[in-house]
C-alpha cells in the first residue's frame, strides 16, 4: 500500500540528493571502486525512472553487488564504512532506484543476506544522525517490494522494528508518521504481522497510546474508567487539523490504517489485544468521534475483524460499548463509501443477531467479565437480583464473585463508581442468597467492603456500609 512519504524525510532526502559529492576523491581513498562509481554515475545521471529501469536491467548482477556485495566482493557500505556524505547518499539512491526498479528487491536477495551491512548503520551515538532513519527507509522499502518471508528477513525484521518504535514513541509527530508509514510497509503478510504483534510492547503500545490521545483520553488515565465513566473529553483545534491531544488526522489515519492491517490476524490474536488495550471499547470511542469517512472505514473494517473472527468473547463487550446504538446512529449519517457502508451492514447484522439471543443474565456476566462496572440496569433491579443472585454464584463454579473479588482489589483512583457498583452487588447477593455469604467471606469481599468504608468517595462508603448491613443483619439473626 502506497501513501506519500512523510515530509521530514522527503525533505532530507531531496537535500542529500543535491549534496555535491567529491566522487573523485572518493574512489582516489579507497572508498569505493571504479566500477562501483561508474554504476552510480550512470544512475544518478539517469532522472527518468524509465531510463533507471533500463539501466539497472540491464546489469542487474552488477547493481545487485554494488549495494549487497558477495562473491568477494564488498558492497558500497562496507567499502564507503568512514565516508558518511557517500553512505547518506547510496542510502538515498538505493531507495529511488527500488521507486523507478521494484523488481530489482526481489534480486537484492541472490545469494547474499541483503542486510547484513544495513543493520549496523541502524545504530548511532548521534540523535541527529540521519543514516540509521535513512537505512530503515531503504530496509523498508527493500522487504516490503520483495515481500520476503525467508530466514534473512524473519531474523532481520526484530532489529529494524524496534529501531521504528523508537521513533513512534517520540514526541515529534513527524517521526511518529515516519514510523507508522513504515510499519505499513513491513505489514504485508502473517510472518512480519506476527512479529509485530510479538514485539507489541514496542510497536502497538505506543499506537494505542497515540489513538487514546486522539479519542481524548491520553493524559495517563485509564482508557477503560475515562469512557466508561463519560470522562473523556476530545479537545480539537478543528476536526480538519487535529483531534484531542492534538493529534493530526494525518497520523491518525495513518496508526488506524497500522491497526487495520493488524486486525487481519485478529483470530489469533484478537482476545488478547482487547484484554490487554481495551480496543472495543477504544474503537467505539473512536468511531463517535471519527471526522472523516477515511477514518470511519477504517475503524469499522477493524472492529468487523476483530469481531467477526471472536464473537463469543468480543460481541458482549461491544454490546456493552454501546456500538449498536452508535452503529444505528452512524446510519443517519449521508455515508457515500461502499466499504464503509458494506462494513457498517455487516457490523449492524451481526449484532442484531447476537443481542436476539442474549438475555439479561448474559449482559451481566459480560460487564463483570469485562473488568469494568457502570451502573447498567440490572445493578439496581431488585427483579433480577431475585431471580439471578442464585445462578450468579453458581455460575462455571462461582467464576463471577471471584471476577468480583478480581476487581475490587484494584483503586480504581479514575472511576471511583467501579467500587460502588461491586459494593452494591455483593449486598444483593447476601441479601438474596444469604446461606452462600460465607462463600463471599472466602474471597476476601466482607474485609474489602468492610474496608471500603474508609473510603474518601462518598458513593463507595454508602454503598458498602448498605452491603455491610446485610452482612450484620444475617449474623445477628443466626445469633
Amino acid at each position: 500500500m502506497s501513501l506519500d512519504p512523510p515530509t521530514y524525510l522527503a525533505s532530507l532526502q531531496s537535500n542529500i540528493r543535491q549534496r555535491p559529492i567529491p566522487w573523485d576523491g572518493a574512489v582516489r581513498a579507497g572508498s569505493l571502486s571504479d566500477d562501483q562509481y561508474a554504476k552510480i554515475r550512470a544512475v544518478d545521471k539517469a532522472k527518468k525512472p524509465e531510463q533507471r529501469k533500463e539501466i539497472i536491467e540491464g546489469d542487474v548482477e552488477g547493481y545487485r553487488l554494488v549495494f549487497v556485495g558477495g562473491s568477494g566482493k564488498p558492497s558500497v557500505l562496507e567499502s564507503a564504512a568512514k565516508n558518511v556524505n557517500v553512505i547518506q547518499y547510496i542510502l538515498v539512491l538505493l531507495a529511488d532506484l527500488l521507486e523507478s526498479v521494484p523488481s530489482f528487491a526481489k534480486t537484492l536477495f541472490k545469494d547474499a543476506d541483503p542486510y547484513q551491512n544495513f543493520l549496523p548503520l541502524l545504530s548511532s551515538n548521534n540523535p541527529e544522525d540521519p543514516i540509521p532513519l535513512l537505512t530503515s527507509h531503504a530496509l523498508t522499502r527493500i522487504m516490503a517490494l520483495a515481500r520476503d518471508e525467508s530466514k534473512a528477513t524473519t531474523q532481520a525484521l526484530p532489529t529494524i522494528l524496534t529501531y521504528l518504535s523508537g521513533l513512534a514513541k517520540s514526541s515529534d509527530a513527524g517521526l511518529q508518521d515516519i514510523a507508522v508509514q513504515e510499519y505499513s510497509s513491513l505489514l504485508f503478510g502473517h510472518v512480519p504481522r506476527l512479529q509485530f504483534w510479538k514485539q507489541r510492547n514496542d510497536t502497538i503500545a505506543p499506537l494505542v497510546k497515540i489513538l487514546q490521545t486522539a479519542a481524548g483520553i491520553g493524559n495517563g488515565g485509564n482508557s477503560s474508567a475515562s469512557i466508561w465513566s463519560g470522562n473523556a473529553s476530545v479537545r480539537s483545534t478543528g476536526f480538519e487539523g487535529s483531534l484531542g491531544g492534538g493529534v493530526g488526522l494525518q497520523l491518525l489515519y495513518h496508526v488506524l490504517l497500522v491497526m487495520w492491517q493488524i486486525s487481519f490476524e485478529s483470530e489469533e490474536i484478537g482476545d488478547d489485544l482487547n484484554d490487554e488495550y481495551d480496543i472495543i471499547l477504544l474503537y467505539t470511542q473512536l468511531l463517535r468521534l471519527s471526522p472523516k469517512e477515511k477514518t470511519t472505514r477504517l475503524i469499522l473494517s477493524t472492529l468487523y475483524n476483530l469481531l467477526e473472527k471472536n464473537q463469543a468473547s468480543l460481541l458482549p463487550t461491544a454490546v456493552l460499548a454501546r456500538l449498536p446504538a452508535l452503529l444505528e446512529n452512524l446510519g443517519s449519517r449521508h455515508l457515500t463509501d461502499p466499504d464503509l457502508l458494506e462494513d457498517h451492514e455487516s457490523l449492524k447484522e451481526m449484532l442484531d443477531e447476537y443481542t436476539k439471543t442474549k438475555t439479561t443474565f448474559d449482559e451481566y456476566v459480560a460487564e463483570v467479565r469485562s473488568g469494568h462496572l457502570r451502573w447498567s440496569p440490572p445493578h439496581r433491579s431488585q427483579v433480577f437480583w431475585a431471580e439471578n443472585a442464585r445462578k450468579i454464584l453458581e455460575f462455571e463454579n462461582g467464576e463471577i464473585p471471584r471476577k468480583l473479588a478480581e476487581i475490587m482489589q484494584k483503586p480504581w483512583d479514575n472511576d471511583k463508581q467501579v467500587l460502588a457498583i461491586s459494593c452494591n452487588d455483593i449486598g444483593c447477593l447476601v441479601k438474596e442468597v444469604p446461606e452462600k455469604r460465607y462463600q463471599l467471606e472466602k474471597l476476601g469481599l466482607k474485609r474489602r467492603v468492610m474496608e471500603l468504608m474508609a473510603s474518601e468517595d462518598e458513593n463507595v462508603r454508602w454503598e458498602s456500609l448498605r452491603a455491610l448491613g446485610g452482612w450484620l443483619k444475617y449474623s445477628f439473626e443466626e445469633m
